[in-house]
């Protein structure tokens, strides 16, 4: 049930980074929810792989590349999703940095266990 909710969360997230960001496009409901899912799959499987490959950059950086690793990764996400646009790099920078915070913040919500 608590994975029902946070994939609900996570498309209303989705949705609310269109309305601040004009340059993000969901067409609706449905796109949101598979993007979401998508967005979830890709966190899940793809990123600690990558992670763990740039992380002398990461180190390097202070960090600061694991924003660009999300953003790659957000972007990815818009490629290859129909319903989901993201118009490049910078949206989808400033894209994964508010759909990480509005997720987080409605996942507080949420009881039961915590992460």
């Amino acid at each position: 049930m608590r994975l029902l909710l946070l994939w609900g969360l996570n498309a209303l997230a989705l949705l609310a980074v269109t309305y601040v960001l004009p340059s993000i496009q969901v067409s609706g409901i449905q796109s949101a929810l598979i993007a979401a899912l998508v967005l979830g799959l890709i966190n899940t499987l793809v990123r600690p792989v990558l992670a763990l490959l740039t992380l002398p950059l990461t180190i390097l950086t202070l960090g600061l590349s694991y924003l660009v690793l999300n953003a790659s990764l957000f972007w990815l996400a818009g490629a290859l999703l129909p319903g989901f646009e993201v118009s490049g790099f910078i949206p989808a920078l400033f894209g994964s940095i508010l759909y990480g915070l509005i997720a987080w913040g409605l996942s507080i919500f949420i009881p039961g266990k915590k992460d």
